[in-house]
């Protein structure tokens, strides 16, 4: 039987923790059991640290006896995603030849949910440089959804998402660029924020101002999220985007459905065309449009200006990946999977007036999204434009008889939001007839990060779906 503990909201642990109905250590525990029995089918987790968790355990539990000071996550335990850098603890970024990597230092994000007083368990698996929203690696092999073994987890904070959904910890760090943590929250039903840049620093890209990559949280529901945002959001003089505040009043009274009476929602179901959408996955997103129109939100069929962004994602993304690896592959062709080195050989391709016109365009879609929220409130779309898939493809090649020519086609839904500079999240929505999670993508003017995670929070008491755990192998 599961212990109740690892299903337990982080918010109300937290609480619990704080309050000593239960200790550090019990919860800790309770979790490493649940890696213990699960994790070897679902491979979320790739490393383990135990007696670092419980030397860190006990302390927090020396701590709160001794009346310290508490941080907002005491106590709570997580594993960090294998491209974070974590002190003392091996960083792989899923590639053999950083296998045995130990980093000095924590990344900032990291270091900020430690000084929180969260427990460092572990790292989640990630694909090979977090290239792909499918997660597997030459290093650890593939992470399998808690929902049906068979599938995938999404990517690439698969290994954070299905973490979660698994029991293994209940909140858990990712990072997107075109939909890392969107993607695989829609697949493990959970919830992943994608903030708006400069949210959460990027203190660590300390050589350019790159907004299309971020940090940010994931939580089994928005409450949870949003918990461990705060601990993750906040100034830094290394990042000149980060002055946005968290306005905290948008939590000052309970989420409800009546949230949205009023509201002017945009439904973006294909995003005006431009994306195939497997059916099954529509009907799911057409079902809770229909439900927030039902709660006295005004829904409209409509979509920001997307035009262009494809290039500025496709651009910028293979310009940075030559940036970074374009010598290494030069100097040894096999060293990457192939469509992580066709798109670095993508990136070598590029001019400097192609990188400046997709700047140029990426500037005028986030003025045109401003415009668009002086008249909506809200965007909503499908965050993935499949249902999780076998787990033994390395990515889907059709998508209702469209053929799909590369490994990134099929993630458009939401990295063609990426380049606009909004806050997005996915949501848990709603399961196919074969019972797989649908993820509802949720997308808000530019700084409503926390009014973003507060209406998913009442949409969850609309859907209901946040609550449906795995089936199989996360209740063993």
């Amino acid at each position: 039987m599961t212990n109740e503990l690892v299903y337990t909201g982080a918010v109300e642990l937290a609480t619990m923790i704080r309050s000593g109905e239960v200790s550090a250590v019990e919860v800790l525990e309770a979790h490493l059991e649940q890696i213990r029995a699960a994790n070897p089918l679902v491979n979320a987790v790739v490393t383990l640290d135990e007696e670092g968790a419980r030397a860190a355990a006990v302390d927090a539990d020396r701590r709160q006896s001794a009346g310290e000071a508490l941080g907002p996550l005491h106590g709570l335990p997580i594993s960090f995603k294998d491209t974070a850098s974590t002190a003392g603890l091996r960083t792989t970024f899923g590639h053999p030849r950083t296998r045995d990597f130990v980093p000095e230092t924590n990344d900032l994000h990291v270091q900020r949910i430690l000084d929180a007083g969260a427990i460092r368990l572990g790292k989640t698996n990630v694909p090979e440089y977090a290239a792909g929203s499918h997660t597997f690696n030459r290093v650890f092999g593939v992470t399998r959804n808690p929902y049906a073994l068979s599938k995938s987890a999404g990517g690439s904070s698969g290994g954070a998402a299905a973490a979660l959904a698994a029991g293994f910890q209940p909140i858990a760090d990712g990072s997107d660029m075109g939909g890392s943590l969107r993607n695989p929250a829609s697949f493990c039903n959970v919830v992943g924020l994608r903030p708006t840049p400069g949210m959460v620093p990027n203190a660590e890209n300390s050589n350019v101002f790159f907004p299309l990559g971020i940090a940010g949280p994931m939580g089994r529901n928005a409450a949870d999220t949003a918990l461990l945002f705060s601990a993750m959001t906040g100034r830094h003089d290394s990042d000149p985007f980060s002055d946005f505040p968290l306005n905290a009043a948008d939590w000052s009274t309970e989420p409800r459905p009546e949230d949205f009476a009023g509201l002017r929602i945009a439904f973006a179901p294909t995003l005006g065309g431009r994306v195939p959408v497997e059916r099954q996955v529509l009907d799911v997103v057409e079902a809770q449009a229909a439900a927030l129109a039902a709660a006295g939100a005004t829904v409209e069929i409509a979509c920001p200006d997307l035009d262009g962004s494809d290039e500025v994602f496709r651009t910028l993304r293979a310009a940075s990946m030559d940036a970074a690896w374009g010598d290494d592959l030069a100097a040894d062709p096999g060293l990457f999977n192939h469509f992580l080195a066709w798109n670095i050989r993508e990136g070598s391709r590029l001019s400097g007036r192609d990188v400046y016109r997709a700047e140029e365009t990426m500037t005028r879609l986030i003025r045109n999204a401003g415009e668009f929220f002086t008249r909506y409130d809200l965007v909503i779309a499908p965050a993935s434009q499949v249902a999780p898939f076998n787990a033994d493809l390395e990515y889907p090649t059709e998508i209702e008889g469209e053929q799909l020519e590369t490994y990134l086609d099929w993630m458009r839904a939401p990295y063609l939001f990426t380049p606009l500079g909004l806050p997005a999240l996915s949501v848990p929505a709603g399961f196919t007839p074969a019972g797989l999670p649908v993820g509802l993508q949720m997308i808000g003017a530019r700084g409503s990060d926390a009014r973003l995670l507060r209406l998913a929070a009442a949409f969850e008491k609309i859907s209901l779906c946040s609550t449906i755990r795995p089936q199989g192998v996360a209740v063993l």
